[in-house]
């Protein structure tokens, strides 16, 4: 049987390191890109197929499935969007450029990655495209706004692209992580730092008291916080199955989103968020 291939997105650390780990042990050929060539050269060292995908480098995402689909003789059988950054801080601070520039890392880049890649599944006939989305795509909590949006709006896209692809043997799917434990806190100190200004905000001592100790302090692990192997766990089980489901939630932050989202008034479940 020849052995299935995978390009996973954001492999430097965290969910997309295990996930290339977890799906090489598994027996699949594993294309594990990261963002920066530095982070690919070491995975090449520990013998993966490494190309460099930037989200926010057209060239880069051509290229890099370029690569991939040379080693492969112009196949993929999966592919899992998963590179992503946070920017916290309050909507009322969030410049524009900002927004624009998460958007680009986020979200536009995932969907130029997988517009390449269906025409590339469809003349297959088969393909999973796996999009690892957040708790935050279900409910939003405070200083959230940006990464919110753009869980949000892949929600939107994989559910639209899960009904635009039925029948084609190409199925979407969402991975709906909560607090896992990974450096995505730290890696969002950078983008904090260079665009929102927050000790000029009407909201500084909000700041100071709740998110600036959060990113900055020693806080310890989230309720719930699991390691970045139960994400992979679903994402081999979304690759598994005859007839994979449109959601995997992965952790019980996840299972609370869906109800706050799908039960309670909009009032109650508002209340609710800002008292957990």
């Amino acid at each position: 049987m020849q052995q299935k291939t995978i390009l996973i997105t954001g492999c430097s650390s965290g969910i997309g390191r295990d996930a290339a780990m977890g799906l090489r042990d598994a027996g699949w050929r594993v294309f594990a890109s990261c963002r920066q060539e530095k982070d690919c050269e070491e995975l090449r060292s520990l013998g993966f197929d490494s190309p460099r995908i930037d989200y926010t480098d057209e060239a880069s995402i051509e290229s890099g499935l370029a690569q991939v689909l040379r080693a492969t003789g112009g196949t993929l059988d999966a592919l899992f969007n998963n590179g992503a950054h946070p920017l916290s801080g309050a909507a009322e601070d969030l410049p524009t450029d900002g927004l624009r520039a998460i958007f680009e890392a986020n979200f536009f880049g995932w969907h130029s990655l997988t517009r390449k890649v269906i025409p590339v599944m469809r003349a297959q006939g088969h393909g999973r495209i796996v999009n690892c989305s957040s708790s935050l795509g279900l409910v939003t909590i405070p200083w959230r706004c940006a990464y919110a949006s753009t869980k949000f709006a892949l929600e939107g896209y994989t559910d639209t692209l899960r009904l635009e692809l039925h029948g084609t043997g190409i199925h979407p799917i969402l991975i709906e992580p909560g607090p896992i434990t990974t450096k995505f806190r730290q890696n969002g100190v950078h983008y904090f730092e260079k665009y929102i200004d927050w000790r000029n905000s009407v909201l500084r001592d909000r700041y100071e008291q709740t998110l600036v100790k959060r990113m900055y302090g020693n806080v310890g692990p989230d309720p719930f916080e699991l390691p970045p192997s139960a994400v992979t766990k679903k994402v081999l089980r979304a690759l598994d199955a005859k007839r994979p489901k449109a959601r995997y939630p992965v952790t019980v932050p996840t299972w609370i989103s869906y109800y706050l989202r799908g039960i309670l008034p909009t009032r109650v479940a508002d209340w609710i968020t800002l008292h957990i």
